[in-house]
């Protein structure tokens, strides 16, 4: 994960998609990964209240909901996929110390497996993040998603188990964005 952006608009910019990016991968699914995540990318004051969010967000009963094991893993023959892809991002707020970015997204979810009854999906979501500068570069203080804005889907056949399994082994994901 990249981090030291620059000071100005465009760093912001940047910071909040590849923090888009790692908030919404699979690593969260892991409580190591996400604790080492939410430290990297977290200011200072808002580590413990973001980390207490997250671990509540993906509690076991979640994991179980979505088809996973107590820590996270995919089933025996399934490939699990949580990926988000920025679209774009707009600054809403900024000054040398604070900025509000949004990030536009689509996200992939779920398992790609022949007996999943949780099959990939994709949606689409802005994700709001309130970033402030600390120890030279911009940090997550506060962070927030809604749904859209949502294009037409376009007319894509839906890819088989095998093949969507096969493309996120083959495809890694992205660990920033810009």
């Amino acid at each position: 994960m990249q981090s030291g952006f620059a000071r100005d608009e465009q760093g912001a910019q940047s910071a909040a998609a590849n923090y888009a990016v790692a908030l919404g991968s699979d690593a969260m699914f892991d409580p190591s990964r996400r604790h080492e995540i939410v430290q990297t990318i977290a200011a200072p004051g808002s580590v413990d209240r973001l980390q207490a969010g997250f671990d509540a967000d993906y509690s076991a009963s979640f994991l179980k909901k979505v088809g996973l094991s107590e820590d996270g893993t995919a089933p025996k023959g399934s490939t699990f996929v949580n990926r988000t892809l920025p679209a774009g991002t707009k600054v809403t707020s900024f000054s040398q110390d604070a900025a509000t970015v949004e990030v536009w997204c689509n996200g992939l979810f779920g398992l790609a497996g022949e007996k999943s009854t949780n099959p990939v999906t994709s949606s689409w979501f802005t994700v709001v993040m309130e970033l402030g500068w600390s120890n030279d570069d911009w940090k997550v203080v506060e962070t927030a998603q809604k749904s859209g804005p949502t294009p037409v889907p376009g007319d894509n056949p839906v890819s088989g188990a095998d093949e969507m399994s096969k493309a996120v082994q083959e495809f890694g994901g992205f660990t920033y964005a810009r």
